[in-house]
């Protein structure tokens, strides 16, 4: 059995992740590759968490919130991450992986509180934990949440699952002679403002030593390999 080069990591992975080729909602063959995966890489004896975006259903930022209340429109996207959580979680059980999510909403019918000490006991018994909600708060992103959850579970490393193959001077999707960086300082990717993960969920992980892998979530196998130790992606750190 190959050894994890990471103990225990946290995954930060959009809602457009599970919305698949059609861009919105949900699409179960994508959710149920991506539990595959997981199932594949839990294998490996790393503990896994995830924070998941809901930008597939609803974006407070979006040009549909342009005319609502800031705080309301991040409420509702709020509540589309635990959306996504459930159906990650759906996925995860049918692949014979004990899951649980957390939420910073509290809805007890659905999913626990956020609870740390709870948390890491359930990672350390091999479960999955899926924390919802985001922050709680609005005006604060996922990858924000994905940077305050690594470092109150104290993660290793937070795994940026992304469209492209990690960290690049220009958007390759539109630039086909990007430059892409193997390695970047935190420092560089703010005085750039590369959209690696906001300036804030950047700020927390320089603060903290907490290294950034960004990598390609469509190329499969991705997952395991980034837990493994193999150069996958770009790395994001001091």
């Amino acid at each position: 059995m190959p050894t994890p080069a990471f103990h225990r990591i946290l995954l930060k992975l959009s809602g457009e992740a599970l919305a698949g080729t059609q861009g919105f909602g949900l699409e179960s063959q994508r959710v149920q590759e991506i539990a595959e995966e997981l199932a594949d890489a839990l294998k490996i004896g790393a503990q896994i968490a995830i924070v998941v975006g809901g930008g597939n259903i609803f974006r407070g930022v979006a040009q549909q919130a342009r005319d609502m209340d800031r705080v309301s429109a991040d409420h509702m996207g709020m509540l589309a991450t635990v959306i996504n959580a459930l159906a990650l979680q759906d996925a995860l059980e049918k692949q014979g992986v004990l899951t649980r999510i957390q939420s910073a909403i509290v809805m007890n019918q659905i999913a626990e509180p956020f609870i740390r000490r709870r948390a890491i006991r359930h990672l350390e018994k091999g479960r999955i934990v899926i924390f919802a909600g985001g922050t709680g708060n609005p005006y604060f992103s996922t990858d924000t949440a994905a940077s305050l959850r690594a470092m109150e579970i104290k993660a290793d490393v937070i795994l940026k699952a992304t469209k492209v193959d990690g960290v690049y001077d220009a958007d390759p999707m539109l630039v086909p002679d990007a430059k892409r960086f193997d390695k970047i300082t935190y420092m560089e990717v703010l005085k750039r403002g590369l959209k690696v993960m906001d300036s804030t969920a950047i700020s927390l992980c320089k603060d903290n030593d907490l290294p950034i892998i960004v990598f390609k979530l469509a190329e499969r196998g991705n997952i395991r390999r980034v837990i493994l130790g193999e150069k996958v992606g770009s790395l994001v750190e001091a």
